[in-house]
């Protein structure tokens, strides 16, 4: 809760930026984790950000207990929500945080509605944070390595758990690293 709370008091002086400098503040922070500050030095005042792109973006605010569970998948663990507690949002803090450390997220969801849903969804907070957001569809003919590659590309992928395996199969079958178009496979 004290986390939470701090978050909170934090928020005010996020309104106050305008879009430009809310995108500034990725940098910022990634520039401090660069200089040797831990992702805990950073972590309030990332998740006041994101929080406040989330409220310009989309008009709305992570109530507590979603932040909480983006903490929990954060640290590794698991966050349990029951439908319509919002683990479409909660997650985004756990994403932006990824993000910070350098790392590709892919948000596996369970069919290409969700993908796209949730994508198109999150794309305007993320990108309000300099993030880009991409999508893997099944649609998307697999022979179309650019394509795909530009998806993958970005800072965040959704997909599916059939498109990202069979796309992880592909690359383990190619000749060259150049010729695979997943990327790093950091966090999930």
């Amino acid at each position: 809760q004290r986390t939470a709370d701090q978050i909170s008091a934090a928020e005010p002086k996020f309104r106050e930026l305008s879009d430009e400098q809310l995108r500034n503040k990725t940098n910022e922070f990634r520039q401090s984790l660069k200089q040797g500050a831990s992702i805990e030095d950073v972590l309030v005042e990332a998740c006041a950000a994101m929080r406040e792109a989330s409220r310009r973006g989309r008009n709305h605010r992570q109530f507590d207990v979603q932040l909480s569970a983006g903490l929990s998948l954060h640290e590794s663990k698991i966050a349990e929500e029951a439908t319509g507690e919002g683990k479409t949002i909660a997650c985004y803090l756990a994403i932006y945080l990824a993000c910070l450390l350098g790392k590709k997220v892919h948000l596996v969801t369970v069919n290409d509605y969700l993908v796209q849903r949730a994508r198109d969804f999150a794309a305007p907070i993320f990108e309000l944070l300099g993030l880009t957001v991409g999508a893997i569809q099944a649609t998307m003919d697999a022979s179309e390595a650019a394509e795909r590659r530009a998806q993958y590309d970005c800072h965040i992928t959704y997909g599916t758990n059939s498109e990202f395996g069979f796309d992880y199969l592909r690359d383990n079958m190619k000749i060259s690293p150049e010729a695979q178009v997943q990327g790093p496979l950091d966090f999930a």
